[in-house]
Order: C-alpha cells, then sequence, then structure tokens
C-alpha cells in the first residue's frame, strides 16, 4: 500500500476501490458535525462554531483527497465504527470526484463563515451552502446516493472529463459509464 494514494486495489478487480460501509459511515460523521454547525449557527445563531466545525471538514476532504482517505479523521473514525462489517468494495475515481466537490463546499463554508463573524450580511450565503452540504451528506448516509459521484458520471457521458480506463462499479451498480 502507498503512502498516498486515494483506494487501493484488491483482488479481483481492476481498479482502486473504497469500503462503501466507511465512506458512508465517515458522511455519518460529518452530517452529524455540519448539523451541529448548522443548529448552532442558524438556530442559535452562535456563529463561532461554523468556521471550527467547517474546517474540520474541509481539512478532512483535503487529506482524504491529496494524501489517503485512512488518514483523515472522519474516515479514522468511521473505520473504528465499522470494522467488524464485512468491507463492501466500490470505485475509488468517483468518490474522489465526490469528495473534491465537498472540500470546495466545505472551504467555501469556512472562508465565508470568517466574514459571517464581523458582517451578518454573509448569513444567506453561509446558510445555502451549509444546507446543499446537509442534504448531499444525508443522501450519502440514509440512502447511499452519492450526487457528486452521479455528476461524475455525466461529466464524463458529456465528455467533460476524460473517462476512466477501467469502468469502476458504483453502490448498487447505480451507475454506468459509457464512454
Amino acid at each position: 500500500m502507498s503512502f498516498i494514494s486515494f483506494g487501493e486495489y484488491i483482488e479481483g478487480t481492476n481498479y482502486k476501490v473504497l469500503d462503501e460501509r466507511i465512506v458512508r459511515g465517515s458522511a455519518g460523521v460529518m452530517f452529524l458535525l455540519g448539523l451541529i454547525a448548522f443548529i448552532n449557527g442558524f438556530v442559535i445563531r452562535n456563529y463561532i462554531v461554523i468556521p471550527y466545525i467547517s474546517g474540520i471538514l474541509a481539512l478532512s476532504f483535503m487529506i482524504a483527497v491529496f494524501i489517503n482517505p485512512k488518514f483523515s479523521p472522519t474516515v479514522f473514525i468511521a473505520t473504528v465504527m465499522v470494522r467488524k462489517q464485512s468491507p463492501l468494495p466500490i470505485g475509488a475515481i468517483q468518490k474522489k470526484f465526490a469528495w473534491s466537490l465537498g472540500l470546495i463546499l466545505s472551504s467555501g463554508i469556512f472562508v465565508l463563515s470568517l466574514f459571517l463573524l464581523n458582517d451578518e450580511s454573509y448569513f444567506d450565503s453561509v446558510c445555502l451552502l451549509c444546507l446543499v452540504c446537509l442534504g448531499l451528506l444525508f443522501l450519502e448516509t440514509a440512502f447511499g446516493i452519492c450526487i457528486g459521484c452521479k455528476l461524475y458520471h455525466l461529466s464524463v457521458r458529456l465528455k467533460l472529463i476524460a473517462p476512466p480506463k477501467e469502468k469502476p462499479n458504483c453502490m448498487g451498480d447505480a451507475c454506468e459509464t459509457n464512454s
């Protein structure tokens, strides 16, 4: 196993995979943290929590995308939580795309929330991004629906990005990449 890698090869596949159970668990941890930030910021109006939690989420995505998901704090927590479950391998390439979008969203929330601390005119922007993030995390956690993965496959079909050399599977074989 390489230190810097997104996914790993397992016997029987010719593409890198991640464990879907860990991915969903990580999304659940992120959803819980995001919900805590949302309630503190937009219900209680305690904005100071938002940059901390969005910063943690951005850092988690950054580590996962640029170094290795195994070192991401939320993935580590999820790994501990699902350690007794059998792995469920899914293609890693579409998850990397989805997590890159998560990195962009959480970084945007982080930056805007810093402005929000001094200027409440950023409230609507931060609130909207938080709701989008929570919605995406909820779909992933509750139903195994990865909107980022679907956007990845749509981008391949529209030839916006190059198709993968191998056709990695999606959860429940829900998406096909026809190049």
